[in-house]
């Protein structure tokens, strides 16, 4: 009976796993090649969308083309996302119910746990609804110089959870959106490199703003630094009278991200001036004064005895 019973059972299991295999693997398998097509084309299509709205956008000349480009880029990596995570679900649901798994009661069980887990993942949604408002309001794009929480860098990956920025020494820093407490966006439409420009208190200080202005107007003049530079350096005078120099305050607007290199130069072709006019760049010195009638304490070296000398 127990040889007759074996033999049974194998016998019918043998006749479901061949019925299978005739009826619903090639099902299976089309399955599986269609959505293996649907994830190709969706990138494709993806890549041409995002190109098409970039050439789009881009087309008015008002429009500043890096801005546009960082902003579709942005939201067209989220949608992406979130296409291929609806694709995935509807794909591991059509392949539970070809082996003849019922989802139904996973689906039930997975939304009972999901209530439960919701209690206990308050912070999650947190960063996912701040992650929401982040690119609604286009607060900071992939590719801005942005500074959260005190901490600065290029701006590399903005998800629904968590926002991702790479300092100038390569560190990668990953932040919660939720708890993203200060953002400032250092590259948002146009940047400005601001420079306080000390020089020595018996210097002239309108030519010294002469200087400075003479040498932003030679530097936005240049075809190798115009098209970064959006408006005519900005002098703005006297600013503060600091211990061993006067302080002058200026500023030049540039197209986002160009600030640095920009700055840099201005600095570089400012000391050259600086130089060929005499005027001095100081360094912090004191100078004794005994009163109104008696001159500045002077040293005259060769009056020193020889052994003071040595």
């Amino acid at each position: 009976m127990e040889n007759i019973f074996g033999e049974k059972f194998g016998s019918e299991a043998a006749d479901v796993i061949v019925n299978w295999l005739v009826t619903q693997l090639p099902g299976l398998v089309i399955i599986l090649i269609v959505f293996l097509v649907i994830f190709k084309v969706v990138n494709a299509v993806s890549k041409k969308l995002k190109k098409r709205a970039i050439e789009h956008a881009t087309a008015s000349p008002d429009v500043d083309t890096d801005e546009a480009t960082k902003r579709i880029n942005t939201v067209s990596g989220i949608l992406h996302k979130l296409v291929i995570i609806v694709l995935w679900i509807v794909l591991i649901m059509l392949v539970l119910q070809k082996i003849g798994i019922d989802y139904g009661p996973i689906l039930a069980s997975v939304g009972i746990l999901g209530l439960a887990i919701g209690f206990g993942a308050q912070e999650l949604v947190r960063d996912y609804i701040a992650g929401f408002f982040i690119l609604a309001e286009n607060q900071i794009r992939t590719g801005d110089v942005a500074i959260i929480n005190g901490t600065g860098g290029l701006v590399e990956s903005i998800e629904l959870r968590t926002v991702t920025l790479r300092d100038f020494a390569g560190t990668v820093h990953v932040f919660q959106n939720g708890k993203i407490g200060t953002l400032s966006n250092m590259t948002k439409d146009w940047s400005a490199i601001v420079f306080d420009i000390g020089v020595a208190y018996k210097e002239d200080t309108q030519r010294v703003m002469d200087v400075i202005k003479r040498v932003g107007d030679e530097l936005k003049d240049d075809p190798d630094f115009a098209n970064d530079i959006t408006d005519p350096i900005e002098v703005f005078g006297l600013n503060e009278f600091a211990d061993s120099a006067i302080v002058i305050k200026a500023r030049i607007k540039t197209k986002p991200i160009k600030q640095w290199s920009i700055g840099r130069e201005y600095r570089k072709r400012l000391k050259v001036a600086f130089d060929n006019e005499n005027i001095e760049i100081p360094f912090p010195h004191r100078t004794i004064y005994w009163g109104e009638e008696i001159n500045s304490l002077k040293l005259d070296v060769n009056k020193i005895p020889g052994q003071l000398k040595q």
